[in-house]
């Protein structure tokens, strides 16, 4: 896979980042071990998590997920053919929440230690702390830099104009920007980042990596009615997209596949590889045939007149 640079930072990155957020939720250790060999083996070099990941399924307190690559880190002995991006902000539990300088310092311990590493490449902010001045959270992850637990940083579902500010507090106090941008992005949510935070992307060159990007799976065709929720634990989060809008664009996608001789999955990802903002969209598997749909993507190059037509709906 050819790599690109994330924002103006020394990472080089594969134009696709295998999500997470399944391991310790609908993927096991062994599973996660079989599927991250595989990424790696194709040429794949980028894995999104965070400390949160998987909190939410019954029995887990948040961390699985690192825990599941730090054991796989360690088990391979290839950590320097990967670059691990993961996340600080989002509730572990009453008192570990939030981006404040003491909280930083002592949740960046805790997901090296899960992650069984020196350093994470990417430290990303999960969510905006309005309770926290944003020069306590930069330097704190000036400190980490400094101290190379850190080589980079980047935003997650940050506004522009906070994402403005901490850009100026950067420049006007030397602390390391933000190089990266996290938001939900795909071929059906649309509005919000192409109206409010591509342009801004674009002329300070961060590194965009977009999540749902294929809806929660809507966008691989699986679910055509109500009756196809229950397929998956992910399922109920797809209602919203049965729209005659949605159908249309799943339609779109059909007629694309059939010219490309690929699957919707493909050209849904490829629609957003293709766009000059996007660095990598995030994307999950959890099975080495969903995977191999997702690193086609990566090969797969669509006309002006295939962007248009799907641009358009």
């Amino acid at each position: 896979m050819k790599k690109r640079n994330l924002g103006n930072s020394e990472l080089e990155v594969s134009p696709l980042a295998f999500g997470g957020n399944v391991f310790g939720w609908t993927v096991d250790e062994p599973s996660a071990f079989i599927l991250l060999d595989q990424l790696i083996a194709a040429g794949g070099n980028f894995i999104d998590t965070a400390d949160v990941y998987s909190r939410w399924v019954p029995g887990n307190k948040g961390g699985e997920s690192e825990t599941i690559i730090g054991n796989w880190l360690k088990s391979r002995g290839k950590r320097k053919e990967v670059i691990i991006a993961t996340k600080v902000g989002m509730e572990m539990s009453a008192t570990k929440t939030g981006l404040s300088k003491k909280y930083i310092f002592q949740a960046v311990e805790d997901s090296l230690q899960r992650l069984q590493t020196d350093y994470i490449d990417l430290y990303q902010s999960h969510c905006d702390d309005t309770n926290t001045p944003l020069e306590e959270t930069l330097d704190a992850y000036a400190e980490l830099i400094k101290q190379g637990k850190v080589r980079t940083i980047g935003a997650s579902n940050f506004t522009v104009s906070r994402l403005a500010e901490a850009l100026q507090l950067s420049k006007k106090f030397g602390y390391p920007p933000y190089q990266s941008v996290q938001p939900e992005y795909n071929l059906y949510d649309r509005e919000d980042y192409e109206k409010n935070l591509e342009q801004f992307c674009l002329d300070n060159n961060l590194g965009v990596i977009c999540y749902y990007s294929l809806a929660s799976g809507f966008l691989s065709g699986k679910y055509r009615s109500t009756k196809d929720l229950s397929q998956s634990p992910r399922g109920q989060g797809v209602q919203k997209y049965l729209t005659d809008r949605g159908f249309r664009i799943l339609d779109a996608l059909d007629k694309a596949a059939k010219e490309y001789n690929a699957t919707p999955t493909q050209i849904a990802l490829a629609w957003l590889m293709a766009r000059p903002s996007i660095t990598a969209p995030i994307a999950s598997a959890t099975n080495p045939t969903q995977l191999n749909d997702l690193i086609a993507a990566t090969k797969l190059e669509l006309s002006k007149a295939t962007i248009a037509e799907l641009e358009k709906l």
